[in-house]
């Protein structure tokens, strides 16, 4: 496996900033990563929900995995798809390029509620690319939940899922620390909405966050998450100052609770 800390820190997830024709601008994706980079997170996910998949065809979020990767920019590869069959081709095109993890999605559409059909889902893309490390991303708003059954029946065919990020809310970040993390001390929880960072990291020893706010404000969300990761060790004037930057936060990361955000063009809105 490569870098088994790659679900470690803030991972802003990519928005996919677009020319005045609609079309990805891929010179623009590659600065924002590097940027975000080198303000201090740790990797970016792309393509994921915060980059418009849907709008996106198969080859177009490719390329912009393939440039991100080429600018040396770790790179964690979403894997969302409308099939199965273009999702196991962007998990095996994450490891062709050289990308350093998977954010696995669940099957969407077609069967989308049967644990049968959805771990056959989630084998087949981690049978895709077994050296790279994934999560598997929990969202109530895929119409499906993974639990603990499904993760480690997963687990124990694939021992390159090492992670769980979820994206629910605070009692679904409660469920993931007291069934599946708290069962094994290898699997990493991330925090997958920017509303519960601190919930994540204080009450359910996330060691993780992806982020969508962190694209517009990273250097606030770089220092909530370390807030909240003082806050985890005890440090009660931590915990305060992360409660009032997260509710400061609230009327923009409140914006990520299931809700899609617009593609930008690289100058402005479209």
């Amino acid at each position: 496996m490569t870098n088994d800390n790659i679900f470690t820190g803030c991972i802003p997830a990519l928005m996919t900033p677009c020319t005045p024709e609609c079309k990805p601008d891929y010179d623009a994706l590659v600065a924002k990563g590097r940027e975000l980079i080198d303000i201090g997170m740790s990797a970016v996910v792309y393509c994921g929900s915060m980059g418009d998949w849907p709008l996106l065809s198969e080859a177009e979020r490719q390329e912009g995995v393939a440039r991100l990767v080429a600018a040396g920019i770790p790179t964690i590869v979403g894997t969302g798809a409308v099939n199965s069959r273009e999702a196991v081709s962007h998990a095996a095109h994450a490891a062709e390029v050289g990308a350093q993890g998977l954010m696995v999605i669940p099957r969407v559409l077609s069967r989308g509620t049967s644990a049968v059909a959805q771990k056959a889902h989630f084998s087949a893309i981690l049978k895709a690319a077994p050296n790279l490390p994934a999560v598997i991303y929990n969202s109530p708003y895929y119409g499906f939940a993974t639990r603990a059954d499904l993760f480690f029946a997963l687990r124990e065919e694939h021992p390159n899922l090492i992670g769980f990020k979820e994206f629910g809310g605070a009692d679904d970040l409660r469920y993931a620390a007291e069934n599946i993390t708290s069962q094994d001390d290898d699997v990493t929880l991330m925090v997958g909405v920017d509303t519960t960072v601190v919930h994540g990291f204080v009450n359910c020893g996330a060691t993780g966050a992806i982020t969508g706010i962190g694209n517009a404000l990273p250097r606030e969300v770089l220092h909530l998450v370390s807030l909240s990761k003082q806050a985890a060790r005890g440090d009660v004037k931590a915990r305060r100052q992360a409660q009032e930057l997260d509710a400061a936060l609230g009327v923009l990361s409140s914006f990520d609770e299931g809700r899609t955000w617009c593609c930008i063009t690289s100058t402005s809105w479209c």
